[in-house]
């Protein structure tokens, strides 16, 4: 089974958005066909994500709580092991290269084009969800690239 993280902006984005590349990468996790990889300090920005006015326009508190536990439940929440690198262009992406690479993640989903800009962490490939759709696409059918 794939490894990745999904970032912030991928889990926050999929609570609202119910078609598309994130939906496809969220229902991936969610129907097991993807390990999603975690940490403590996402799961808190996450938390702080979806108490921000878009978010709570947009889904009720009992929605945002439920997809928390979801979360929490379905993800493989790991300790950031690894020291936290110093090389995103913003402080708080490092988590998200620690949290990867601490759970032996071989992706991270992002909509951050600052971290795909990296393109690579150590042997972490950083991709947008229309990209790890496509590489789920071809995982299901056998051919791997």
């Amino acid at each position: 089974m794939i490894r990745a993280t999904y970032d912030t902006n991928t889990l926050a984005s999929g609570t609202t958005i119910s078609q598309g590349p994130i939906s496809f990468v969220i229902d991936a996790w969610i129907n097991d066909e993807v390990e999603m990889i975690t940490s403590e300090p996402l799961i808190n920005e996450l938390t702080r994500t979806l108490s921000k006015p878009y978010f709570t326009t947009r889904l009720t508190l009992e929605q945002t709580q439920s997809f928390i536990k979801l979360v929490r439940e379905r993800a493989t929440i790991v300790p950031i092991t690894t020291p936290i690198p110093n090389i995103a262009t913003h402080p708080e992406d490092n988590i998200v290269l620690a949290t990867a690479e601490s759970g032996n993640a071989s992706y991270i989903v992002t909509g951050d084009y600052g971290l795909q800009n990296l393109i690579e962490f150590k042997d972490v490939h950083i991709v947008n969800a229309r990209n790890f759709n496509e590489i789920l696409q071809k995982d299901k059918t056998g051919k791997r690239g």
